[in-house]
């Protein structure tokens, strides 16, 4: 939540500048009334005028990137093809399959 005596506030119309790429004001406003992969871009009206802050974009951002670093390694086709042979012996020997 974006507390305002604390964080720099922006004006909506001037976030995109600070953003790379410069994304178009639609694309800021998807990103906060629908999000993207369920973090969205903090908010708040001032006199009927809308701002983020400098800190809520840095957090969007960090959330967006810490999203994409995986959870555990990916197998290789080898390890996948090692891991079905392993698991069909073990129904075999177990389940009679």
């Amino acid at each position: 939540m974006i507390d305002p005596a604390v964080e720099t506030l922006v004006a909506w119309q001037r976030v995109s500048e600070l953003i790379p790429g410069q994304p178009h004001l639609s694309t800021l406003h998807r990103w906060r009334l629908r999000g993207v992969r369920g973090k969205k871009l903090e908010t708040l009206l001032v006199g009927g005028k809308r701002f983020t802050s400098r800190e809520a974009i840095d957090r969007f951002i960090a959330a967006g990137n810490a999203a994409d670093a995986p959870a555990a390694p990916a197998f290789t086709a080898t390890q996948r093809q090692h891991m079905s042979i392993a698991a069909r012996a073990t129904l075999a020997s177990e389940y009679g399959i």
